[in-house]
């Protein structure tokens, strides 16, 4: 077999290929028992059909035709490991010569990992916010707590901001009922800004049986962009009312006894979940600073995909809430030019980090160990609320296995270049990443994971397609309770 293979840019090449009839006999083998054991010809067993009998009975160009789709796919494989290239999404073929008894010959454009110059990676620096606590973080985390533990009681006067009413509520279009939109009992916290612009501002000032009506426009279902008429009743009004701040709150709220001790345990949880928000900063930083310092080109083919992908999972998410598109950036104060523009950029970077890490992983010869794999499942089963041995199964059942392997030698290759980068503060002093990365290589790659959740992970598809990462930023800790 005959390959040649030219780059057609740093992203796509066009393999050509010459397969000559004496390669081809276990592909005509294998056509002649395929199609032996379809037909029916008198005199013959199913499958015992002698190779001219079908060729008189069938013509030779339907012999033929089963050779090239048996041949073809086998021998662009083949080209594709003799040339070491690594292909992304299916090729574009196109038989170009079939000289019966001589040759075939056909060619295979297809996008390519591209090949990248890894930066300098010996002196790497990043600067990120000091991890401090105020008072203020505090008492933001002890003033959610009093709301948790707050009671409900009645009032005798008007409704205002911060109470909470029972109400009855009707919407109409042009006078008929909106499918929906209409309840009775519901509890809602007047300033909540959750459920409908103009609720608030009607229900300030408004007394027990009191009705009022006001106009809307709705968001979501059939009639969303229309105005509706919305009639509500106030059934009740009640206030919160929150612990005193003292011992015994804590004690209660807590297993804490005191107040004192309350605190400084919120300090020593926020301090910890900051700690990891710089580390996730640090890294992120990071992957910046090497995406800039680096060309790495995208396969345009690749990115569309990935946008399709995208846009279909938001459709889903925006139809089972009841909206569209337009209505949904209309409540985020954006347009669609905007989003569109903001989605690409985002799959191009997701892509071009993708790559770098590829290619630094590739570099310093990074490989993943039992227990790195192990992690993974065990970590993701536990955000997906099911047990290891099953997620495991999901995932090599739907071919994700190689996926999840490229996805862990990126976390590694990056916490690999986390643990040598300098990493200091605004204030100029050292920042401590091990509680970040944490004490083995699979537990740095966990958290530097997080780096890549969120995205729709295309490895599974290699010498198919290749996918993309985001960031996902630490989130805060509550206090013991």
């Amino acid at each position: 077999m005959k390959t040649t293979v030219e780059p057609l840019s740093p992203t796509r090449v066009k393999l050509a290929v010459e397969i000559t009839f004496d390669e081809l006999k276990p592909a005509f083998d294998a056509a002649y028992k395929k199609i032996g054991a379809e037909v029916r010809i008198p005199g013959f067993r199913p499958g015992k059909v002698p190779a001219r009998i079908l060729e008189q009975r069938l013509g030779r160009p339907a012999i033929l035709e089963e050779v090239v789709n048996n041949a073809v796919p086998r021998a662009y494989g083949e080209a594709l490991q003799e040339n070491d290239v690594r292909a992304l999404g299916q090729p574009e073929i196109e038989v170009t010569r079939l000289e019966d008894g001589d040759t075939i010959a056909f060619t295979a454009e297809v996008d390519v990992r591209p090949t990248i110059e890894v930066p300098d990676l010996d002196s790497l620096a990043v600067t990120v916010d000091p991890v401090e606590v105020t008072d203020d973080d505090i008492d933001a985390q002890i003033s959610g707590l009093r709301d948790r533990f707050s009671m409900l009681s009645g009032v005798d006067r008007s409704a205002a901001t911060g109470d909470y009413v029972s109400l009855d509520l009707s919407a109409t279009v042009g006078g008929e009922a909106v499918e929906g939109g209409t309840t009775t009992g519901l509890s809602y916290e007047v300033g909540a800004g959750d459920l409908m612009v103009g609720l608030d501002e009607t229900l300030v000032g408004m007394d027990e049986a009191e009705t009022r009506t006001f106009q809307t426009q709705l968001v979501a279902g059939d009639r969303a962009g229309q105005t509706a008429d919305v009639e509500i009743t106030v059934r009740s009004v009640k206030e919160k009312q929150l612990p005193e701040l003292d011992d015994e709150f804590a004690s209660t709220a807590s297993e804490f006894d005191t107040l004192d001790e309350l605190r400084a345990d919120i300090r020593e949880r926020l301090t910890k979940t900051k700690k990891l928000q710089q580390g996730a900063e640090a890294r992120d930083k990071l992957v910046e600073h090497l995406i800039n310092a680096t060309e790495v080109p995208v396969p345009e083919t690749l990115v569309t995909g990935e946008l399709d992908w995208r846009r279909q999972a938001m459709s889903a998410e925006l139809e089972e809430a009841g909206m569209t598109l337009e209505t949904y950036l209309e409540t985020q104060d954006t347009s669609v030019e905007d989003y569109e523009k903001e989605l690409r950029d985002s799959v191009e970077q997701a892509v071009r980090t993708q790559f770098l890490l590829d290619a630094i992983a590739d570099q310093r010869e990074i490989g993943i160990e039992n227990d790195d794999l192990v992690g993974y499942i065990m970590s993701r089963a536990q955000r997906m609320g099911v047990s290891p041995d099953e997620y495991a199964k999901q995932i090599s059942s739907a071919g994700q296995l190689p996926g999840a392997v490229a996805e862990i030698r990126r976390s590694k290759a990056l916490a690999n270049l986390l643990q040598s980068t300098i990493v200091t503060d605004t204030a100029g002093e050292v920042v401590d990443l091990s509680s970040f990365l944490g004490k083995g290589s699979a537990d740095g790659a966990e958290h530097v994971h997080d780096h890549e959740e969120d995205d729709h992970d295309q490895d599974e598809h290699e010498e198919d397609s290749a996918g993309g990462s985001l960031s996902e930023p630490a989130t805060e800790e509550s206090p013991k309770n």
